[in-house]
């Protein structure tokens, strides 16, 4: 909302009349009531703010608790969206965890596949799965790489032989 806001106020900062035309020494003829901060925008402002939050999540497996920091996309916006989660996981060909999702996460935007890398988290679109990545998986269709673990925890995946169950939300850190 905040960018909203700041390119709402660019926009109407912008060309058109302002009523100062005719006010003599400087003066307005607009109430100074009206006026904001947004208001005072230029068009060289950048219209997002560095303070915008990240897109971070916490995977809680067992009594592990596993911090990642998501992409900008509609994918990840979507899996925020239905978080918290809980998530049977099975292992897959030794390089991943996989578990369904509630519901499809929107592929707009993104490429037909993906090369993840290890420490990787990412969503199989026809399965509509989440996916951790622990080992070299290579490229395949289908494949959405959201974002990636936080430090060298792929390996912590790894050793947790078989199924998992998985707890995912948003993370405040």
């Amino acid at each position: 909302m905040a960018v909203l806001s700041v390119v709402v106020g660019a926009v109407a900062g912008c060309g058109g009349s302002s009523g100062d035309e005719d006010a003599p020494d400087g003066a307005t003829s607009a109430p100074a009531a009206t006026s904001s901060p947004t208001d005072r925008a230029t068009p060289t402002e950048p219209a997002t703010t560095p303070e915008e939050p990240d897109m971070r999540i916490r995977l809680t497996i067992g009594d592990q608790r596993l911090e990642a920091t998501l992409t900008d996309s509609a994918a990840s916006r979507d899996l925020l969206a239905q978080l918290p989660v809980t998530i049977d996981m099975s292992d897959h060909g030794g390089v991943e965890k996989t578990g369904p999702l509630p519901a499809p996460l929107s592929t707009d935007g993104q490429p037909d596949g993906s090369d993840p890398d290890p420490g990787d988290v990412g969503y199989y679109a026809p399965g509509h799965d989440l996916v951790l990545y622990y080992g070299d998986q290579s490229y395949f269709p289908g494949i959405v790489v959201l974002g990636r673990l936080d430090g060298g925890v792929a390996e912590s995946i790894a050793e947790l032989g078989g199924a998992v169950t998985v707890t995912v939300e948003a993370s405040d850190d």
